[in-house]
């Protein structure tokens, strides 16, 4: 449910209304390395389920920034993908796991966080 929300209304909002494509200036303005702005994806997907930031992705940035098939969109799909399973919240299995197994987000911060 939450993921459609963000999906079909949260996202295009944001696209609509001019911020994701802000966003996006202001990262190629500050980190200029697609890399690093692919890596900060993926780290967010961490918490934001990877389907949803990816549609966000392509709403920041058009194709005539970055055409079909450049390698900034396979490293935002790989990224996306990885870094959901960084957090057990980023990922529907880690999701599912909690769910079935009743385990609570904050005794799983504190018995798998290091430190």
């Amino acid at each position: 449910m939450v993921i459609i929300i963000f999906y079909d209304i949260f996202f295009p909002s944001l696209e609509a209304a001019g911020l994701l494509r802000e966003l996006a200036n202001y990262l190629d303005a500050h980190i200029p390395n697609i890399e690093l702005i692919a890596s900060a994806i993926g780290v967010v997907s961490a918490i934001i389920d990877n389907v949803p930031l990816v549609a966000a992705t392509m709403g920041m940035y058009d194709l005539s920034s970055f055409p079909q098939d450049h390698e900034f969109w396979q490293l935002v799909a790989y990224c996306a993908g990885t870094g959901g399973s960084m957090l057990v919240i980023g990922s529907a299995a880690g999701v599912a796991f909690m769910g079935m197994e009743k385990v609570d987000f904050f005794w799983y911060l504190r018995k798998v966080s290091p430190g």
